[in-house]
């Protein structure tokens, strides 16, 4: 074999491997978008859901007018957050959210006839449903989001990521202050 056939060799070697790693940053980039889209589907299908719980409770307790304001304050806050792109700003706002919901039914709870009615069964068990959805969604774009920063971190796939602008991105962490801890104060 001469030397230039061995050369050769490693220069396909090497544009093999090249394309290979550079196809594998594409999947995993593609795999994290289409993981956020999902969680962006649910957000949006949860802020739709947000009125129309709101709406059915108020129709039971009108005197309880600071708990559906902090509902929907923080229901705007997530879809502005959302709609500006920022993972930490976003994290913080569903968590808002997600205090605002449980006073609401906590709220709930203390009207027995709201209890029983039939579209507030389906609106909660609608929005627990999405609840769910949200957190699988959640980490599966985590999971890929780990893999993808994995790949740009670690040698040799890191020179490629530098070679074509792949990066690192964020994860989507609910920060936890004490929110979810707390038990729900409901004052009549």
């Amino acid at each position: 074999m001469s030397i230039i056939t061995i050369i050769l060799i490693v220069l396909a070697v090497i544009i093999i491997w090249l394309i290979a790693a550079y196809n594998g940053f594409i999947r995993i980039r593609t795999r994290t978008e289409e993981a956020w889209a999902d969680i962006e589907v649910q957000l949006k299908r949860r802020y739709d859901l947000i009125p129309n719980l709101v709406s059915t409770v108020q129709g039971y307790s009108k005197h309880e007018s600071s708990v559906f304001e902090k509902v929907t304050e923080a229901r705007a806050k997530s879809i502005s957050a959302d709609s500006a792109g920022n993972l930490k700003d976003l994290a913080q706002a569903e968590n808002m959210l997600t205090g605002a919901l449980k006073s609401l039914f906590a709220v709930a709870e203390a009207y027995p006839d709201l209890k029983a009615n039939t579209n507030f069964l389906e609106l909660q068990r609608e929005l627990s449903d999405t609840e769910n959805k949200i957190q699988a969604a959640r980490r599966f774009y985590n999971g890929n989001v780990r893999d993808l920063n994995i790949k740009v971190d670690s040698f040799p796939s890191n020179i490629i990521a530098k070679m074509f602008n792949f990066v690192k991105k964020e994860f989507f962490d609910i920060p936890d202050n004490g929110v979810e801890s707390q038990p729900v104060a409901v004052k009549f």
